[in-house]
């Protein structure tokens, strides 16, 4: 089944690799991948657009389950993912405006906004991490809360996050970096280029 899939997919984008993070917890081995190009705009060519993006799961049964069959372990799961969605925001927000915009024409009103915001979630995110068991997931077992959130969290950590001010986040993250399924879809570029960025060293 997974050897007629084809995955486009870019390097180092925390949406892409959830999706290979979630084929190799579901085995589908096989599948072709397609890497596309940030920098020249391929993921907005025609090809990419005629793409149906809202597919279901039809690997429900197969290789790792990724929701919990507890009514309370999946509400957890669900309300992680889409606050997952929240700090994919506000990194975003901070990274690509501080990479991106040229120093001199960057607004300092918002670089503090976006850091203050960011920071704030950060904060969330150790208090939740928190109540987390040693050693454990988001959900309890491993799950979908966990493919969506340890991009962010690697990320995070690539462009510079302070293991010392954010424990719990560095916790986690260790965690799940030597998982089988994250080291196989580990971005390429950062095997290649191990140095990250500073941009957020100092939040």
């Amino acid at each position: 089944m997974a050897k007629s899939m084809t995955l486009l997919w870019g390097a180092g984008s925390p949406p892409c690799w959830r999706v290979m993070i979630a084929l190799e917890e579901k085995k589908l081995h096989g599948y072709k991948r397609k890497l596309l190009s940030f920098e020249r705009g391929e993921h907005k060519s025609q090809e990419v657009l005629e793409i149906n993006p809202r597919g279901q799961n039809q690997f429900k049964s197969q290789g790792h389950k990724l929701i919990p069959d507890s009514p309370a372990e999946q509400a957890l799961m669900y309300q992680r993912m889409m606050e997952g969605l929240t700090l994919t925001e506000k990194l975003n927000s901070v990274v690509y405006y501080e990479w991106i915009v040229p120093e001199e024409e960057r607004h300092d009103s918002a670089v503090t906004r976006h850091r203050e915001a960011l920071t704030a979630e950060l904060k969330l995110w150790e208090g939740y991490l928190q109540r987390v068991a040693a050693g454990s997931y988001l959900a309890g077992a491993f799950s979908l809360a966990d493919v969506i959130v340890f991009p962010n969290t690697a990320y995070a950590f690539r462009f510079g996050l302070s293991v010392g001010r954010y424990p719990k986040l560095a916790k986690y993250y260790s965690l799940l970096k030597d998982r089988p399924s994250i080291k196989t879809s580990w971005p390429p570029h950062w095997v290649a280029i191990p140095q990250g960025y500073d941009i957020l060293k100092d939040l």
